[in-house]
């Protein structure tokens, strides 16, 4: 048997089965499977930091952004480039509203059902769980694994909530200065939260509930995170949330900022920008979302109710939401249309009596 080029095949069939695959093939085609498979493993150490799908060396991978803050992201409604057949492709907030339009058959649908009409967003950080202890727990063990000491000042806890590592190490606990010894830190850091998040199977309080009521209600939700998706999806399935989201963007998506994995995240649920609900529980994400033009509902707790006041909805739980309200957030009716409201069920009017006058 030959091959197009003139080269002669020989079936693998007909050979030892004990040898390797790329032994059993001609010269040229064992070059060829090698290069691919040398691109191959190229590909996932990109991806992974190794040769191999899976935990390296006993250890779970480690996602490389967890205690990196994010930019902001779409300031002047830019969005992220994406690459198609013809060619680079621009996306930014006004083409994703643009294109992102509904037909007429979701026009029709949507009259009929408008909650369908909407997207959900979900930061992950204390928003789907709980991580603020989790941060802290990953700095004790490493500062005891370090011999070192944390001091118990408040503003030093929130600085390692909420500030770089490398400032973290270098200008408030004053332990390295040294570039390849702060990097070894910063990476034993995420090791030791990534380890505590796989722990983690309690999401926060309300919002399994929460997410049962906008299932009811066919409203498609989506997670956003810096975490490595394997991980993600773990942690999901632990805490019994994988079913909830029909779009999880992860740092695989390779999003450079907060409103870009925002944007992502409205791609993946089909829905325009202008129709997506993100929850946060940082003022950055809410900037974030405003500027995707997106609606933002702030959970009050990493952060006291003063630094969300640009959010356009504030709730202290999940408990106090419910559907009702992602209505009001698109209504813009009167000035107290941001009012929490319980949902009621809706009774029927009256029935009238229908008469005929007969004139003679």
């Amino acid at each position: 048997m030959e091959s197009a080029s003139g080269f002669r095949l020989i079936p693998t069939s007909f050979l030892p089965h004990h040898l390797p695959i790329h032994l059993k093939l001609p010269s040229l085609q064992r070059s060829n499977f090698l290069d691919l498979h040398r691109n191959r493993k190229n590909v996932i150490r990109g991806c992974y930091g190794s040769d191999e799908i899976g935990p390296i060396d006993g250890f779970q991978l480690t996602p490389t952004k967890i205690f990196t803050q994010e930019a902001i992201g779409a300031e002047y409604g830019e969005g992220f480039e994406t690459f198609r057949p013809d060619g680079p492709l621009k996306v930014d907030v006004d083409f994703l509203n643009d294109r992102l339009q509904e037909g007429f058959l979701k026009r029709i649908r949507y009259a009929m059902k408008p909650d369908e009409a909407y997207g959900l967003i979900f930061s992950w950080d204390n928003v789907v769980a709980g991580t603020q202890a989790l941060k802290l727990s990953a700095w004790k063990e490493l500062a005891h694994e370090e011999g070192k000491q944390i001091p118990d000042d408040d503003d030093v806890q929130r600085l390692l909530l909420h500030g770089a590592p490398d400032h973290v190490l270098q200008k408030v606990l004053l332990w390295e200065n040294e570039a390849c010894e702060l990097e070894r830190l910063e990476s034993k850091l995420s090791q030791l939260y990534s380890n505590n998040l796989l722990k983690l199977a309690e999401p926060m309080e309300g919002l399994k509930e929460w997410l049962d009521a906008v299932s009811t209600a066919r409203i498609p939700c989506a997670v956003v995170s810096t975490l490595d998706r394997r991980i993600m999806v773990e942690i999901l399935e632990n805490m019994g949330l994988m079913k909830y989201f029909q779009a999880i963007v992860t740092e695989e998506d390779g999003m450079d900022s907060m409103a870009h994995r925002l944007l992502s995240a409205a791609v993946k649920l089909d829905r325009k920008p202008s129709k997506c609900v993100v929850f946060e529980d940082d003022p950055r994400g809410i900037t974030a979302a405003h500027n995707c033009t997106m609606m933002a509902v702030a959970l009050i707790g990493a952060h006291p109710a003063y630094d969300l006041v640009q959010a356009d909805l504030a709730v202290g739980g999940f408990n106090e939401l419910s559907v009702i309200n992602l209505r009001r957030l698109f209504a813009h009716k009167g000035s107290t249309f941001m009012e929490l409201q319980k949902q009621v069920a809706e009774k029927a009017p009256a029935k009238r009596r229908l008469t005929v006058d007969t004139i003679f």
